[in-house]
């Protein structure tokens, strides 16, 4: 009963009941905050100062991303003080409340409307992004479903199917938002997760080359989606003012950048030329300002968070905790599809679309899902030493 107690309730400080927690995951995970929250001021500033809605205020992005991160921090406190077996409890319920919350954003009156696009909940003051939140559920659902379903995780129609079914959903009511970057990411991590619970290899092989099919004939017969495509593959010569025009200046940044940067608050690119470059193009002002040194260095501090969740995952495997092995992997399978599909994006070795940097770009329900993600991470590893 009292080793019960000690589990359920992590002391902060006391080294005699709680081991300190993983420096190679915590610390690297607070560096990506701290320099989103820089860069984002820096690539901002521009678009703060000549807008309307911020009142012309330079630091209105950056008060409004320290808020944020408050938040996230709070949150990720609170999360952290819930036992692993309590998010599997209610992985069901809130994989279910991510659902209901995708099927409301598309109500009119109910979901709000940014550039053709039906994201975001209205709360006053702030903006929820239901797809932010369906990240995170996914994970914890699908680990439960993969935990139930082990004796049959080799047949195609018991294990496969019905998560295919709910996937598949879930992706229809993110395509009509439209939001492809997170159908993309939701996919590959139901995906990814089934195939470290023990699909069969030759499966999962063949179902991958069919949804890269499936992926290819949504382009296809999407006009807009096949004319960034068709920019993509020649951003200087194909449309570059229009469907190709936030690649070149991308690239234009990076360029610019070279070996150390041109200086933190140097680049010229986010001067209203770049546009989103708080947002989906914030690694390509890191570039222009740091050079190719900063961007080594953010891609460094995620593959070490990537590694960290994989590495506690496996050592909850070890253990015979399936499901908290599960979450820790399929949140690095999260953090390193979705960084580098933005990282493949801002450099141009995949199609412009819009999908922010984890961690680091301007967003509250990114950066409250994320802190919220590393807490279970570091609870999962906190229970792996008790």
């Amino acid at each position: 009963m009292s080793g019960s107690m000690r589990l359920d309730s992590p002391r902060f400080g006391d080294s005699t009941k709680t081991p300190e927690l993983d420096p190679w995951l915590l610390w690297p995970a607070v560096a990506l905050l701290l320099i989103g929250l820089v860069m984002v001021y820096s690539a901002s500033i521009a678009v703060a100062d000549s807008s309307r809605f911020t009142g012309n205020k330079q630091e209105f992005f950056l008060i409004r991303q320290a808020v944020f991160l408050a938040i996230g921090g709070v949150a990720g406190l609170m999360a952290f003080q819930v036992p692993v077996r309590t998010w599997q409890a209610w992985s069901m319920w809130l994989f279910l409340g991510g659902i209901v919350l995708l099927l409301l954003v598309l109500i009119p009156g109910i979901g709000s409307v940014v550039n053709n696009s039906r994201r975001w909940i209205n709360l006053g003051p702030v903006n929820l992004q239901p797809s932010e939140l369906v990240k995170l559920f996914t994970v914890l659902y699908a680990a439960s479903y993969i935990v139930r379903r082990l004796p049959e995780m080799h047949s195609f129609r018991r294990a496969f199917v019905p998560m295919a079914l709910v996937i598949l959903f879930v992706g229809a009511l993110l395509v009509a938002e439209p939001d492809y970057g997170a159908f993309v990411v939701i996919v590959l991590i139901a995906f990814g997760m089934l195939f470290l619970g023990g699909i069969n290899g030759k499966l999962f092989f063949s179902l991958g080359v069919v949804a890269l099919a499936g992926f290819a004939i949504i382009i296809r017969f999407n006009e807009l989606r096949w004319g960034r495509f068709i920019a993509f593959l020649d951003p200087f010569n194909n449309d570059p003012l229009g469907k190709g025009y936030q690649l070149t200046h991308s690239l234009i940044a990076f360029g610019r950048g070279e070996w150390f940067g041109v200086g933190l608050g140097g680049s010229v690119e986010k001067l209203l030329y770049l546009p989103e470059a708080h947002t989906d193009f914030l690694l390509a002002v890191i570039g222009e300002e740091l050079g190719l040194f900063g961007v080594a260095t953010v891609i460094g501090l995620f593959a070490l968070v990537v590694h960290r969740c994989f590495a506690i995952g496996r050592r909850a495997l070890l253990l015979e905790r399936a499901y908290a092995g599960l979450v820790a992997q399929g949140v690095g399978i999260w953090f390193g599809v979705q960084a580098f599909i933005n990282m493949g994006v801002n450099v141009g070795i995949l199609p412009t679309k819009g999908l922010t940097l984890p961690l680091m770009s301007y967003g509250g329900s990114g950066i409250l899902v994320n802190c919220i993600a590393l807490a279970i991470i570091l609870r999962i590893d906190w229970e792996n030493r008790r």
